[in-house]
């Protein structure tokens, strides 16, 4: 998972978390709310009462001689005031005032209220003063803040994760930058690019200093090996060609023993395993080199069929089939024909040779729906074991013993056949099953209209 992917999710996560905390808490200090604004509205209304009876007197609320109380509630009885004469107290006391809940008697109805009572004196005669609020009333205003609070919260986590995600994603773009233009499909320190990463972040602009500075050092590394061992292949051969005419010169001497003959006869064949692996290296050290043009257009159903014609034989001693399917064609405008041949036969050739007796070898191409080429070459040999698959293409890595009247190797037909695929700008990939087979993928690339 990208590291972009990982910081929206964790900010999505510790959003979740703090929407859920906020429905649990919420419902809590919402009914603290509520029921202190109520105690408010209570406490406003008690002294708005209190300012009537100190400008108007009692007379307004309680019919003296008749010792009556007062009482009024609203239509829908959600509130009520109530303003009580009680008897005399032996002395003179200070105000009360105590809120609390409890069940009123409205006409008919009994209703729970939250109840501001207040004893007071006045006349010389205490009263007492009821302000009642509906419980309903408050609960209802406790469900109104509740869906406020979270629908305030939601919204303001699902703002924050947005905003959160595109400042992630625009203070992480130069390290996607890094990811894409420097270091995807960079198969080799020539295909780097050293063009700075535009960067304020200062941990990212040493990941960029730090990585054009190591694929310089590589660069130069890749190029001092390829220089040796150029330069080694061509000091070899010449000692290497003058070995080979001296034995052969040994070998007409009619004055030689046979013993001495048959050393010199398995001497010839070690030195002619090593100059094929100097010329090997030396191929490789060419191309990598960028000795070998591409200016031809080549197909590669000729190319195959060309490839096959020379292995007859060995198909033949190790009575193997082969089937060509290659519909369409594939024709590549700028190739180098020698080379995509000794491409393709050292595939079919490594197919032949760790190939079961009277085994099958197919060779396929097909058009992918992204464009480009796929040419497969698939065997029914024993199979690679997984873990010899990524180092298939290693010089001088051998996993196989090669099998009956096979030639011998040294493990540099694959590493060939990768170099002359990089060429090409194509790709090289091995799939393979133990005791199924293994079947070598070529990806050529759309071919791209030249402007």
């Amino acid at each position: 998972m990208r590291l972009e992917a990982k910081l929206a999710l964790f900010n999505a996560l510790s959003k979740l978390l703090l929407v859920l905390l906020g429905v649990a808490v919420i419902p809590a200090i919402v009914s603290r709310v509520a029921v202190a604004h109520t105690d408010q509205r209570l406490h406003e209304k008690k002294r708005e009462v209190l300012d009537l009876i100190q400008r108007d007197g009692l007379v307004a609320f309680v019919r003296q001689e008749k010792q009556e109380a007062y009482a009024d509630y609203n239509i829908l009885k959600q509130e009520y005031i109530s303003l009580t004469p009680e008897l005399p107290r032996p002395k003179p006391a200070a105000p009360q005032e105590r809120i609390f809940n409890e069940q009123r008697q409205v006409d008919d109805e009994v209703e729970d209220f939250r109840i501001l009572s207040y004893q007071f004196e006045a006349d010389n005669r205490p009263y007492r003063l009821e302000i009642g609020s509906s419980l309903a009333t408050v609960e209802l205003l406790e469900d109104t803040l509740r869906r406020l609070a979270l629908w305030v919260l939601v919204i303001g986590a699902a703002l924050t994760v947005v905003t959160d995600a595109a400042f992630a994603r625009f203070l992480l773009r130069p390290l996607g930058d890094l990811i894409s233009r420097k270091l995807h499909n960079v198969r080799h320190p020539s295909a780097f690019s050293f063009t700075p990463i535009p960067t304020t972040t200062t941990d990212f602009r040493q990941l960029d200093d730090s990585l054009n500075e190591m694929m310089h050092q590589m660069q130069s590394a890749f190029e001092k090996e390829r220089e040796f061992m150029s330069n080694v292949s061509h000091e070899l051969l010449t000692p290497v060609s003058i070995l080979q005419t001296r034995f052969e010169n040994m070998l007409q001497d009619p004055t030689l023993a046979h013993a001495h003959s048959l050393k010199l006869v398995d001497s010839q064949k070690t030195l002619y395993r090593l100059r094929n692996t100097v010329k090997t290296l030396l191929l490789i050290a060419n191309i990598e080199n960028d000795q070998y043009l591409r200016e031809e257009s080549v197909s590669l159903a000729a190319v195959v069929a060309e490839a096959t014609n020379e292995l007859e034989d060995r198909l033949a001693q190790r009575e193997l089939h082969l089937r060509v399917l290659l519909e369409p064609d594939f024709v590549l405008p700028r190739a180098n024909q020698t080379l995509l041949f000794t491409l393709i036969f050292n595939l079919l050739s490594n197919a032949i040779k760790y190939n079961r007796e009277g085994g099958s070898i197919t060779v396929t191409g097909v058009v992918p729906p992204q464009g480009g080429y796929h040419l497969s070459v698939a065997d029914t040999g024993p199979g690679i074991a997984p873990e010899n698959l990524p180092h298939l293409f290693d010089r001088f890595r051998r996993f196989h013993a090669s099998g009956p009247k096979s030639p011998e190797g040294f493990g540099l037909g694959l590493p060939i056949a990768q170099t002359i695929a990089n060429f090409h700008k194509a790709t090289i990939t091995a799939t393979s099953e133990v005791g199924k087979g293994t079947t070598f993928t070529l990806e050529f690339q759309p071919i791209v209209a030249e402007q």
